[in-house]
Parts: C-alpha cells; sequence; structure tokens
C-alpha cells in the first residue's frame, strides 16, 4: 500500500550511546523519506558523538569509538539534517519516547534552527503494541513475512519501520486509516508539550506535570505556588526542551498578569 501523505514523512533511526535521552549522544542516524507522489530518498550518518561509546552500547549496534573517531560530529550535519527534514512529519519505532526527544536534543544542544512543534508523529511501535505487542524483528516477520537482517543498524531498522506502517495499513484496513494525522493521533500516547513528556496536556487542554509530587497538577499553577520547583528543574538533569518549554510557560504566565 502507498501511504497517503500531505507532507514528505521522513521514517528514521537512530544508534546511541545508551538510553538517556538528555546524556547520551548519536553515534549513527538513517533516514527514508517518502514524498507524497511515492518517491523515495534515503540518508546515513555515522557520527562521532564526542565521548565514550560504552562497551555494552557497542554490542547493541555494533559501532566503537574507533569506527567514528573520524566521522563528523552532530554539530557538522546538524543544519544539513534540519533542512532535509523541515516541513516533513516524522515516524520511527519507539520515536516518540525514545529518538525524537534524543534528536532534538541535539539539535537544541547544538545550536540548530528547528521547529518540530507544528509536525506529526507516528510511532509505528505504538500501533503495534496496541494491535499486537512485540518487538521491531518479531513485527517484521509478523507482518512482512521475512526475517529482519541486520538488526540494530539504523538503515535496517527505518527500512523496516516503514514496511511495518504499510503492512499494518493493509492489515488493519478497519482500525486504520490512510493518513499520517490520523496515524499520529493514534501511536500518541500522551498529549506532550514537551519531547520528553514531562509536560503533557490533560483533557481540558491544561498543560500539567507528568511527574513527581506535581503530577497532574498545573504548570502555572505550580509556578505561582512553588517558585522553587522552576530552578529545580532548570538546575536538574531534564532535557534543553523540556527547559525551554517550562521557560515558556513562565514567561507567558508571568506577562498574563500585566
Amino acid at each position: 500500500m502507498q501511504l497517503n501523505l500531505k507532507n514528505p514523512l521522513v521514517f528514521f533511526d537512530l544508534e546511541t550511546t545508551g538510553t538517556n535521552t538528555v546524556s547520551d549522544r548519536i553515534v549513527e542516524l538513517s533516514y527514508l523519506k517518502v514524498y507524497p507522489n511515492g518517491k523515495e530518498e534515503t540518508k546515513t550518518w555515522r557520527l562521532n558523538p564526542g565521548m565514550h561509546i560504552p562497551e555494552e552500547a557497542s554490542e547493541v549496534h555494533h559501532i566503537t569509538d574507533e569506527m567514528v573517531a573520524n566521522c563528523p560530529t552532530f554539530k557538522e550535519i546538524g543544519t544539513e539534517l534540519a533542512n532535509d527534514i523541515r516541513g516533513c512529519d516524522l515516524a520511527g519505532f519507539n520515536s516518540n519516547r525514545f529518538d525524537i526527544p534524543l534528536l532534538m536534543e541535539e539539535f537544541l544542544r547544538n545550536d540548530v534552527d528547528i521547529d518540530l512543534s507544528h509536525r506529526k508523529f507516528v510511532d509505528v511501535q505504538v500501533i503495534y503494541h496496541k494491535l499486537e505487542q512485540r518487538t521491531l524483528s518479531a513485527a517484521y516477520k509478523f507482518y512482512c513475512g521475512k526475517e529482519l537482517e541486520g538488526a540494530h543498524g539504523a538503515n535496517a531498522d527505518t527500512m523496516a519501520t516503514y514496511e511495518v506502517l504499510k503492512a499494518q495499513l493493509d492489515k488493519y484496513p478497519d482500525v486504520l486509516q490512510n493518513d499520517v494525522a490520523f496515524l499520529s493521533e493514534y501511536s500518541r500516547q500522551n498529549r506532550n508539550v514537551d519531547f520528553a513528556g514531562k509536560i503533557v496536556y490533560n483533557s481540558k487542554g491544561v498543560e500539567v506535570f507528568n511527574f513527581g509530587k506535581y503530577k497532574d497538577v498545573p504548570v502555572e499553577d505550580v509556578l505561582r505556588k512553588d517558585t522553587g520547583y522552576y530552578g529545580w528543574i532548570m538546575n536538574g538533569e531534564f532535557s534543553l526542551d523540556t527547559k525551554r518549554v517550562l521557560t515558556q510557560i513562565r514567561l507567558r504566565s508571568a506577562n498574563s498578569l500585566f
């Protein structure tokens, strides 16, 4: 099935130094850009993360320090990547919880100008878990009838995710719509305000904290009642995007008083 697209849809996958979206870095990035007319473009970068790649991470993706020693850094390719995906919607496997927050963190850390706030995000893993509940390799075998060769390589995982989404649309025509807006909403776990999901919209469309002692409490109420909470987050190990969003809410709240 060819995807019904209004904007180009970029399937992407990251291989990283670990699973912490704040402190870990990208060592490989691959994307497949699918245009509304069906045209496809693919690109892969091997990146120097500027830090040691832990052995446990290398055991998963088989990328070592020596292999990336002469590779470009994210800062060197960030603007090119931002231009490649500008105006596109994004798709991946577990991307809403991991790949997109980590990618946005890299953009912000390296001062790359990009706005993803109006893009749609399709998480193929969420669709899969809602309907079947397995892993990417199992999903690829289940939906596409093929073994996933080169699993945990960014290019192989990216291509597999694209094929799985198309197969999901074929398999569940009564549940899924061939429409990115629908798929984005269907694969959404929370209505995130920040990409890490520390701040979300509640059922009334109000921004609330999604963690800690103020979970489900409106952010503006917390900022008024507990002035130290803002500083605690800004000095803590939270993502740059979370801090940016919190600052925007704080400034908006302050301006509304005048």
